[in-house]
């Protein structure tokens, strides 16, 4: 197995727990916090969205991503985090989730182990200081938002999926 495989398997991986996690609630159950000052699984679909095409930019300027729709990551700013209303159906952010992953994943395909090795060099290079770090740092950041869906899965009653 090569580390891009590795690598992948955890991009996928991630990508799956997020839609099982989603799977079986509805467009207002997104909307529902745990907790008063919690996010709502709407905002952090959207910002996991926006977030993957710019964290992966850091290091690969030109990486290329579909587009997401006008002024999708403004509303998914932490400035908008407080917000209830004007967000996207699940539909959307299922759909553009699985084609922000695609591009991610795409990046994968010409890269060599050597190149997964290269030390860091963008805004990312603290926590990231290789190329490798910096696709497991978008695969852990899903599963770490999913785990918080789990939370308002409880709430609302949702089965336990694993």
């Amino acid at each position: 197995m090569r580390a891009t495989d590795a690598v992948k398997a955890a991009l996928n991986s991630t990508q799956q727990s997020l839609e099982m996690y989603v799977s079986d609630l509805s467009d207002a159950d997104l909307l529902v916090r745990p907790v008063p000052d919690a996010n709502h699984i709407a905002w952090q679909l959207g910002h996991l969205i926006a977030a993957e095409p710019f964290l992966m930019r850091t290091e690969l300027p030109d990486a290329k991503y579909p587009e997401l729709p006008a002024g999708f990551a403004e509303k998914h700013s932490k400035e908008t985090s407080r917000l209830d209303s004007g967000f996207q159906t699940k539909a959307v952010y299922v759909d553009l989730a699985k084609k922000m992953r695609a591009a991610t994943l795409a990046l994968l395909d010409p890269l060599s182990d050597s190149d997964l090795d290269r030390a860091g060099t963008g805004r990312m290079a603290k926590f990231c200081p290789r190329l490798a770090d910096l696709f497991l740092l978008v695969s852990n950041h899903t599963l770490m938002h999913a785990g918080q869906f789990t939370v308002v899965r409880r709430k609302l009653g949702k089965p336990v999926l694993f």
